[in-house]
């Protein structure tokens, strides 16, 4: 957390400092892609695995998921076609680990509708 002193990062699409945070939140904001990466933090899985253990996500969403956060650097494709997490996908993963705590802590659940 900010200590009092510390200001709020910037805000804003045109500040060139929000960019790359922008882009993190389009990237890991589409559907199915934090999933992938809390299924592939543990171990590397084979394509269909991965698609056993991410339930109602069809084959092709998940193949076209997977080729987006190749790009982005965050998982690779092994020569035996498994996948796992690039360091920045563990550095990633680590950094979630507050909103895995956050969401015990608040007891947040999928049929939850708060609106506040």
């Amino acid at each position: 957390m900010r200590s009092a002193n510390e200001t709020k990062p910037p805000r804003g699409q045109d500040d060139p400092a929000t960019a790359p945070a922008l882009a993190a939140m389009d990237l890991l904001g589409q559907r199915w892609m934090l999933r992938i990466l809390w299924e592939l933090e543990p171990e590397r899985l084979g394509f269909l695995e991965l698609r056993r253990r991410m339930g109602n996500c069809s084959s092709s969403m998940l193949s076209v998921r997977l080729q987006h956060l190749q790009s982005a650097g965050l998982i690779a494709k092994n020569p035996d076609k498994s996948y796992e997490l690039t360091t920045a996908g563990t550095e990633l993963g680590t950094a979630l680990e507050s909103v895995w705590e956050w969401s015990r802590r608040w007891r947040v659940s999928p049929t939850d509708t708060h609106t506040d």
